[in-house]
């Protein structure tokens, strides 16, 4: 009976999946070298300047995260889609309008516009992941899987909705402003139809008082193991942040080749075909396994890409790095701390995604100032790092879940 009456509520789901596949072009098309090349002629910038746009979309997130989570659940999950996916409008729109403004303001008029894309982000994470998992509720996991396909099938097809979009103005300059168009305006569609849509918005009517972010912290022990292991949060992100952002740049520099955007395409299938095996592994394998083994592969690729660049191997790397990095890893430490801090659930994912985007903001910041073998190599870093904290985490792991009992 619940299944059919729940059978109301999967036209929503669509349209809230298809935000997804929207958001999937908006969160990686500054990462892509024709746009930032594009942008930064406009602009009068270096071409790895864009990436201090593509940082304040992290920026974005900071702001809204501590305040979207409270609101999705007080005032319902439509309010909160319908907030993120005007503002994302805004960034995609504003995008267009920057690009068009050149020299007159237009790489600050894209800078405040990706802060409004990360405050979408933000109260489109609280909105949708509930949302879907309250409609598909007999699978919550495949349900929040299903986000990640969503993006990981448009950030695939990205080379080539660049390609149907580029156009040339009247001055002479490359334009990609059709793709901005496009999708900010089907963002502005999805709104609406959102909005005349029915969600069974759970958490609204079961009256249940929820504890702040704050009030959670208070009353939370946090031991050595368990900051590591929000740290992770960190880490990862920085992994596959970096070389959606700049590893274009790196093999147009480093390799010669001139139009390495099919490497997005190599990406995503990584990440879409790790989303299947990384779920089907987790049910015989632990998933603090992968916190260690996944960073490990992804430091191996990175050295070897520096070390050795070429086409092919910028390629490889490509797909190996949505793999292992981008497919799932910052879902299983999510997972990891939930299963750690059972009692404040909502705490430590907040946790662990401000970690996320105080990574994404700070990292791209400082990339957006160094040179394509720079960034690769404060990659190796940083993944290095992550290594060693999963390594630490993996051998103290009995520890950590004591003291998530305790």
């Amino acid at each position: 009976m619940k299944t059919k009456s729940m059978a109301k509520y999967y036209p929503a789901a669509l349209v809230l999946y298809l935000n997804y596949f929207l958001h999937g072009v908006g969160c990686s098309v500054l990462g892509q070298s024709v746009i930032k090349e594009a942008l930064a002629a406009s602009w009068g910038v270096e071409a790895m300047s864009i990436t201090a746009i593509s940082a304040a979309l992290g920026l974005g997130r900071l702001i809204a995260l501590p305040f979207a989570g409270p609101l999705s659940d007080k005032l319902g999950r439509k309010i909160s889609v319908i907030i993120g996916g005007a503002s994302y409008a805004i960034y995609l729109l504003g995008l267009a309008v920057a690009f068009n403004a050149g020299t007159n303001g237009g790489y600050q008029i894209a800078y405040v516009c990706a802060i409004m894309g990360g405050i979408a982000n933000s109260f489109l994470d609280t909105g949708i992941y509930p949302a879907v998992a309250e409609i598909i509720y007999q699978a919550p996991g495949v349900a929040t899987m299903g986000i990640k396909f969503f993006m990981a099938i448009s950030q695939m097809l990205l080379p080539f909705f660049l390609g149907m979009a580029v156009t040339s103005t009247v001055a002479g300059m490359v334009s990609y402003n059709p793709l901005f168009y496009v999708f900010g305006g089907a963002y502005i569609v999805l709104m609406v139809l959102i909005f005349f849509l029915p969600l069974p918005d759970t958490d609204l009517t079961t009256g249940e008082k929820k504890e702040g972010l704050l009030e959670s912290l208070k009353k939370t022990h946090f031991s050595i193991e368990s900051i590591a292991m929000i740290l992770v949060g960190f880490t990862c992100t920085g992994t596959f942040q970096l070389w959606l952002n700049c590893a274009q740049n790196f093999a147009k520099t480093n390799v010669g080749w001139e139009d390495p955007s099919i490497m997005q395409t190599y990406y995503s299938m990584g990440t879409l075909i790790a989303l299947v095996v990384t779920a089907l592994l987790t049910r015989k394998i632990k998933d603090v396994r992968f916190i260690l083994v996944y960073p490990a592969i992804c430091l191996v690729t990175l050295i070897v890409v520096l070390m050795f660049p070429s086409q092919t191997l910028c390629t490889a790397g490509a797909f190996i790095i949505g793999w292992a990095g981008a497919g799932g890893l910052l879902q299983i430490a999510t997972s990891v701390c939930n299963m750690i801090f059972p009692k404040i659930k909502g705490t430590v994912t907040a946790l662990v995604m401000i970690a996320s985007s105080l990574c994404n903001y700070t990292i791209l910041t400082a990339a957006s100032n160094m040179t394509p073998s720079g960034v690769m190599i404060m990659n190796i870093v940083l993944t290095a790092i992550g290594v060693l904290l999963g390594l630490f985490i993996n051998l103290r792991y009995s520890k950590l879940i004591e003291s998530g009992e305790n």
